[in-house]
């Protein structure tokens, strides 16, 4: 370990932001432990399993979800970085987008593809139930939503580095005032007479909002001052929503609830990104100054080098020790309604073991994540029918 720590610190260039590196690593290792932590399973009399939720028993869980949930330093960075990587283009702007588009398209298409092929041999070779393989289905593809909005903010990324240039980090406030409206109108006195599609509305400024305080920032125009209006301006929003206007406490979507903060993103996840990017901007010398051990830097960069794998496979993972562990009826912490103390411990128990899984999943996966320079036009056709039949199965069209 000392060996690969010292390989990587001498690989690593001088101007690297390791700050920024450590940021990304983290939120994007909050994605598969907030999953593994806050998704369970119930087991049916004909075996199959379902999704289930702790926080349907444990509401005092929900500001673990506050902590877990970082995809507003997720996009905060992402903006950061894509100036950055704007700026040093050499070709035209279409060509840098299809660059960065095609960085994210291959791994989703890669797992989507593998599941498509497995299913078949499940059910029919392996025997196990429709209705599993729906779940599994559901939580594969529950992460690359993400991957969906990603995309489309990065291919905006020219649009707000002009906004930044003329506005500044008040670029980001249309955004903010936005899903403010939309959810004055959703959850106002006149809620009844608003249409349920009108949430959608919040899915593009919802989440372009940090990418755009991180883009302001890569171009220099988010200040200290700035930072810390970010912080305590977002956590006392935060706080009004919660304690004043009712907004559900928890982060994620709690079966049962009839109000969700994620699927659209409501003001709280707004305000929850504005108070993380403001720590974030913060913190950015001090945690620079950490990440120069190499022992703390190596296993940042291997975070970094699997971004698409980590978010892509995690759930696999967990469905690879459960599926399994489902033929032995119910099993703590795995298999079994996530309803007592004693599964949240055995559940922390699992933790070790899906890391490991990934880590095994990974090894093979990542090759999704380079070129396919080899894979001709058959094979990517192939992949791609591959991948949108399973996305028609796991959206429940067929």
């Amino acid at each position: 370990m000392k060996t690969l720590a010292a390989k990587i610190e001498s690989s690593t260039p001088a101007h690297r932001d390791r700050a920024i590196d450590g940021l990304r690593a983290l939120a994007l290792l909050a994605v598969p432990t907030g999953h593994w932590l806050l998704g369970g399973f119930t087991l049916s009399s004909d075996g199959a399993i379902h999704n289930a939720s702790p926080l349907g028993t444990f509401a005092g869980l929900a500001p673990v979800s506050w902590v877990l949930q970082m995809l507003g330093i997720f996009f905060l960075v992402g903006g950061y970085a894509s100036v950055l990587s704007y700026r040093r283009r050499k070709g035209s702007t279409r060509a840098w987008l299809g660059g960065r588009l095609a960085r994210l398209g291959r791994p989703v298409l890669g797992v989507t593809a593998v599941w498509a092929a497995l299913l078949p041999v499940l059910h029919f070779g392996l025997g196990v139930p429709v209705d599993t393989l729906r779940t599994a289905s559901t939580l594969v593809i529950q992460p690359l939503w993400f991957v969906g909005v990603y995309t489309v903010v990065t291919a905006l990324t020219p649009l707000c580095v002009r906004a930044a240039r003329r506005l500044g980090v008040w670029a980001a406030a249309p955004l903010l005032g936005s899903v403010a409206a939309v959810d004055f109108l959703r959850y106002g006195p006149y809620a009844d007479a608003v249409p349920s599609w009108l949430s959608l509305l919040n899915i593009l400024p919802g989440w372009l909002f940090a990418y755009q305080l991180g883009v302001s920032w890569g171009e220099g125009r988010v200040n200290r001052r700035h930072a810390w209006a970010l912080l305590l301006g977002g956590a006392a929003l935060f706080a009004a929503l919660l304690l004043t206007f009712g907004y559900p406490a928890s982060m994620v979507g709690v079966p049962g609830e009839a109000r969700t903060n994620s699927h659209p993103p409501s003001l709280l996840v707004l305000a929850l990104a504005a108070a993380q990017s403001g720590a974030a901007i913060l913190l950015r010398d001090r945690l620079g100054r950490f990440l120069k051990r190499p022992a703390l830097w190596a296993p940042v960069v291997v975070v970094n080098l699997s971004a698409m794998t980590i978010l892509c496979w995690h759930q696999t993972a967990m469905l690879t020790a459960a599926i399994p562990a489902s033929y032995a009826g119910e099993v703590a912490g795995l298999v079994g309604a996530p309803d007592s103390v004693g599964w949240i411990l055995a559940r922390l128990a699992w933790m070790p073991v899906f890391a490991g899984l990934l880590v095994l999943i990974g090894r093979y996966a990542r090759v999704f994540e380079s070129p396919w320079a080899k894979t001709g036009p058959a094979r990517r056709t192939l992949a791609g029918l591959l991948a949108a039949g399973f996305a028609v199965f796991a959206l429940g069209l067929a």
